[in-house]
Parts: C-alpha cells; structure tokens; sequence
C-alpha cells in the first residue's frame, strides 16, 4: 500500500484531497499535517512514498519543507500544491527537486495522474538503489589479512584519480574485484564501467570490439557500431587478460592513452574518449616484453599503479571470513538457511592447497552446502569437499 503525506493548511482542501485520493485507490494510505513542521516531523519519523506540500503555510513554507525532505530523504517524491499567485514559485520548486505541482482548486484527473507518475518514479528510484547495493555486494572485498590491508588502503588513495591501474595475480584472485573496487569509489562511479576479456576474443575481432567498426569495414560488418572504448566514456574500462590482446591492438590502446583517441575500423576519423583505463593480467609482463610479445611502452603506460594481488595460499587467515561470507551468500541463493562450518572443518580447509584460489574455495563451500549436513563437520569436508 503506497503511504502519501499531505502537508495543508486548509481543513478543506485536505478533506478534498484525501476523499480524490482514498476513493481512487483502496492501495493509497492517506496521512494528514496541518503545516510544514508537522509535515517534516512526520517525513523524518515516518516512510512514505509520496508527499503532497502546499507552498504556502504558517511556520514553515512548502518551499522550506521541500529543502528538508531533499535532504533527509531525497528518494520521496515531492509534488507542490500552489495557489494562483504561487504558480512562478511553483515552477522553482521543480527545479529544486519538486517532482511536479498541481493548481488550486486540483483538476481530478491531473492530479490523480501526478500521484500515479511519482510513486512509478519512486519505486524505480528504490530499485536502481536496490540494484546499485546489489551490485556493491557482489563486490565486496573480504579480509583482513595484511595483504588485502595493504590493497584496501591502496584503492582509497588511487581511486579518487584518474591514475592508470595495472592488476597482477593468478586466476581467481579477485583482480576482477579490485578493478571494481576502484571504479566505485572514484569520481567515475555514476559512469560506465565497462569490461573486456581480452582472452576471451579472437585476435581478429579485438579491434573492432575495443574500438567499433565502421560499415563495410570487414565482411560481416552490416553497420556501424561503436566499440568499448565509446561506450566506457565518462567511466572506466578494464581491460581483463590483456597479456593476452594481440601487438596490433596494443598499439591502437597506446594511442588511445597516449593521445585519448580512438578511430574504428576501416574509419580514419579521429574519436575523443574521456575513460580511465585499468588492467588485469594473469602473466608476468616483463617477462612477454622480453619474448617480444608485449609493447614495453604499453606496459609502461598501464602500470602507472601496480596492484599485485595475493594468493589464497598467502593469506590463509582470511579463510574463515571468505567461507562465512560465501556460505551467507550461497545458502541465501539456494533458499535455506546459512549452514555453520565447525572448527574442526575450518582448519581442514585452511590448510588444502588452493591452486584455484577463491573461485576454487567458492565452488568447494558450495558443493559442502548442498551435499553436506546442517552444520558442516570435519566428516563432510572429508567425504564432500576433495577437490580432486
């Protein structure tokens, strides 16, 4: 049921507005404040999904009110109500952040359509926020190991730059995590972020997929399209496995960084990208540019910062807190309740050897919380949790 607060001076009209309203729809909770400072107390102890706010009022004015719901809970839609001398501030408020205003004496249909186009407003703003927290935790970074202290701290004071980062370390480490880590915390969180797996694309596609073609370019290019590059504009692009991207795209992304250019292929005309740039690799890149199958001037480009991330092996004490996290986390998608590890179990799985890292410990926790019992015990470890 979707709760609306009108603020109103007027016994009357808030008789009206709350007869239009409660008669419209049996969903709509009506609550009433007779001035502005009634109104914000009510708004800062209650949850509502709307608020309708004369503009002018004893004690506090709608334009005062609207400042404070802006303040203490920007996500509530705001609709004025203005007499009609107070059509010009009305119009203001929109710009202060009002979702609309209706005109005294209120049209029935324009207001009802207001009410109903501010609460679909306000329920896509509390699922974008939903999302945007969903997406943060996939990526939290959990530990507290002296390795994962040191990535942290690191990530705080690169990320409000524009500093190019270069991540190292084996497959399932978490450099994934890291890269995003960095875009969330800069001044680029609110662009786009934007990921390529370099491994994962034929070398004869890799241009194109970095840097869009034009049509005609090459057989199957039926128009124009743009390239990762484009889109990443205004936010981040990381460049995953990129040990793995061929010598001739490495040398359109050096251009890319050298100059902030790029041009798609089979086109010769120049285009301006504004994109940080952050990389990931599972190889030892000094030891490619020595077998020539690196540009050293690249490389060079790109590790402005270095992020070298730690084995699992290397910080086995974070064991514990990654399996309680998972096991949260996997007994969650599998609809049951999170299952506890014993300590027994515990010392078992921080002491196997972790070649796949925490992608391989993830894989493990899940197979112990399906198979296993309802708490998971040395015996379970040992009969569900070989890795070979």
């Amino acid at each position: 049921m979707a709760r609306i607060l009108l603020i109103e001076d007027e016994a009357a009209i808030r008789r009206v507005l709350v007869k239009i309203l409660t008669e419209e729809s049996k969903n709509y909770e009506v609550e009433e404040a007779a001035d502005g400072l009634e109104g914000t107390e009510k708004v800062k102890d209650g949850d509502f999904d709307l608020v309708l706010c004369d503009i002018k009022m004893p004690k506090m004015d709608g334009v005062e009110v609207l400042e404070a719901i802006m303040k203490i809970k920007p996500e509530i839609p705001v609709v004025m109500i203005s007499g009609h001398g107070d059509l010009e501030t009305a119009v203001n408020t929109m710009k202060m952040g009002a979702f609309d205003y209706i005109a005294k004496p209120p049209d029935l249909n324009r207001l009802l359509n207001t009410v109903r186009n501010a609460l679909d407003r306000k329920e896509l703003v509390v699922e974008n926020t939903r999302l945007k927290k969903k997406v943060s935790k996939n990526f939290e970074m959990i530990g507290e190991s002296e390795g994962i202290q040191r990535i942290k701290e690191l990530i705080e004071k690169v990320a409000p730059t524009d500093a190019r980062v270069l991540i190292t370390g084996q497959n399932g480490t978490g450099k994934e995590l890291v890269a995003h880590w960095i875009h969330q915390k800069s001044d680029r969180s609110k662009g786009p972020m934007v990921e390529v797996n370099c491994a994962a694309i034929p070398s004869e596609l890799i241009e194109s997929e970095l840097f869009g073609h034009v049509k005609g370019a090459f057989t199957s290019a039926n128009k124009d399209r743009a390239g990762k590059f484009e889109v990443a504009n205004g936010g981040t692009i990381f460049l995953d496995e990129i040990g793995d991207m061929s010598l001739s795209a490495q040398a359109k992304v050096l251009r890319a960084l050298q100059e902030s250019k790029i041009s798609r292929v089979g086109s010769g005309k120049d285009i301006k990208v504004d994109v940080r740039v952050v990389a990931a690799t599972n190889k030892d890149l000094k030891k490619e540019i020595e077998e020539k199958k690196f540009r050293e001037d690249l490389y060079h480009r790109l590790a402005v910062i270095l992020i070298e991330v730690p084995s699992l092996n290397e910080r086995r004490e974070d064991i514990p807190l990654l399996i309680d996290y998972f096991s949260e986390k996997i007994s969650g998608e599998h609809g049951s309740g999170k299952k506890e590890f014993t300590e027994d179990a515990l010392e078992i799985l921080k002491n196997y050897d972790w070649r796949g890292n925490i992608r391989e410990l993830r894989n493990v926790v899940e197979r112990l919380i399906i198979l296993g019992g309802e708490k998971i015990t040395e015996e379970d470890v040992k009969l569900f949790g070989s890795k070979f």
